[in-house]
């Protein structure tokens, strides 16, 4: 008895990540995106940070949508580290859902201008880049 209570506590309080479920991993449309706009995967600083994807231009970072402002400030941070621009590549999986988060990033991405991308599900099934950057 007091074992499935214990497991019922963990999995209302620290293991409900575990339900955390995307339909592909963000490593997966960061290497779709940045392959097709020849970008370097996992570019590493000096201070052991790594940007997503760096491309000629800009410092990328991916996010699943609901972490959109954590994207802004390392998508900041490493524009500042390699003199590039700030770009965030946004994962879109649930339709209307994830609108609210583009909105948001979109006001902030205006403001302090960051480049936004989107990357759905279907563009990983697609043999076309995602987006030409220049």
């Amino acid at each position: 008895m007091l074992r499935g209570f214990l497991t019922f506590i963990i999995l209302l309080t620290g293991g409900s990540n575990c339900f955390a479920v995307h339909k592909y991993l963000e490593k997966e449309y960061q290497n779709k995106w940045c392959s097709d706009n020849n970008g370097v995967m996992e570019y590493r600083l000096n201070d052991t940070t790594r940007i997503d994807c760096l491309t000629q231009n800009y410092a990328i970072e991916f996010d699943f949508a609901n972490k959109w402002a954590e994207a802004i400030g390392q998508s900041l941070y490493y524009s500042l580290c390699t003199n590039k621009k700030a770009g965030i590549v946004l994962i879109l999986e649930n339709g209307q859902k994830d609108v609210k988060y583009l909105n948001r990033l979109n006001k902030v991405a205006n403001k302090y201008n960051i480049k936004i991308w989107t990357i759905v599900p279907q563009d990983l099934l697609e043999t076309k880049p995602c987006s030409n950057i220049k």
